[in-house]
């Protein structure tokens, strides 16, 4: 059994929709990582996703590409990241996620890898590319025993049968993929996506989601939060911090906007 996870008691103290806000390792600068994180925090996020920088994110749109490869020519490597999160709890309280794709993973080795995030203190991965039987197969065990949470991605064309199952291994929530594009190609939320979210909200899973992918303001956090827990914003942050003249007052700012805190 899974030690009681900071993911978790989020879900279960939440007064309100819950944001969780994703960044690239290592970008704008090369060790803005911390910055960016005390930001978020002091904003008022709930969720924290850092991306590992890859040469190829296949889920993710242009502007989070293009923060993976300026983080990437600016040396940044699994190792770096986890040398700049080395003291990161005794700043940061809320719960983080590495999203990221298996090859970088499975270049440093699973079960170090899990190693790492348990001492540094990260509470769940986001694999997108890690097939579900392979993972219950080969890592579940390792995760488990790190205590890290695994989250899951569906879309619009998971089948019933394949959440069903996706809902069975989860723990923590499920990342609820609005549309079939990339992060940060569409904005706003549809009515086809409103039906997909009611679709889903009448399946009863017993993990709570958050919705990702076409989130950037406060009034589409709000639209996708409708069917479910929360919302992931990713691309519109990217781009706010790649631009930001001063990193933590505009992020606080950004977050707090879309919180209702401003």
């Amino acid at each position: 059994m899974t030690k009681m996870n900071r993911i978790t008691e989020v879900f279960q103290s939440a007064q309100g929709p819950i944001l969780n806000v994703y960044t690239t390792a290592g970008y704008p600068g090369f060790g803005d990582t911390m910055e960016v994180l005390e930001a978020l925090q002091e904003g008022g996020v709930d969720i924290i996703e850092i991306g590992m920088p890859y040469s190829d994110p296949v889920a993710d749109g242009e502007t989070i590409q293009q923060s993976n490869q300026s983080a990437l020519d600016q040396g940044m490597t699994v190792a770096k990241l986890f040398d700049q999160l080395a003291d990161m709890r005794s700043k940061i309280q809320v719960p983080v996620l590495l999203m990221g794709y298996i090859n970088p993973v499975l270049q440093f080795g699973v079960e170090r890898f899990c190693q790492k995030c348990n001492e540094v203190g990260v509470d769940g991965l986001i694999l997108p590319d890690l097939p579900m039987a392979e993972y219950e197969r080969e890592y579940k065990a390792i995760f488990e025993r790190y205590g890290l949470f695994n989250i899951f991605l569906i879309t619009p064309q998971t089948s019933d049968e394949r959440i069903r199952q996706i809902d069975s291994v989860s723990e923590g929530f499920i990342y609820m993929v609005s549309s079939a594009s990339t992060t940060g190609a569409k904005t706003g939320i549809s009515s086809d996506q409103e039906a997909y979210f009611e679709r889903i909200e009448g399946m009863d899973l017993k993990n709570p989601r958050l919705v990702g992918f076409g989130i950037s303001d406060r009034a589409s956090f709000l639209k996708a939060s409708k069917g479910a827990s929360g919302a992931i914003i990713g691309s519109a942050f990217v781009k706010l911090v790649g631009q930001a003249k001063d990193i933590r007052s505009e992020v606080v700012a950004f977050v707090k906007g879309i919180k209702g805190l401003a």
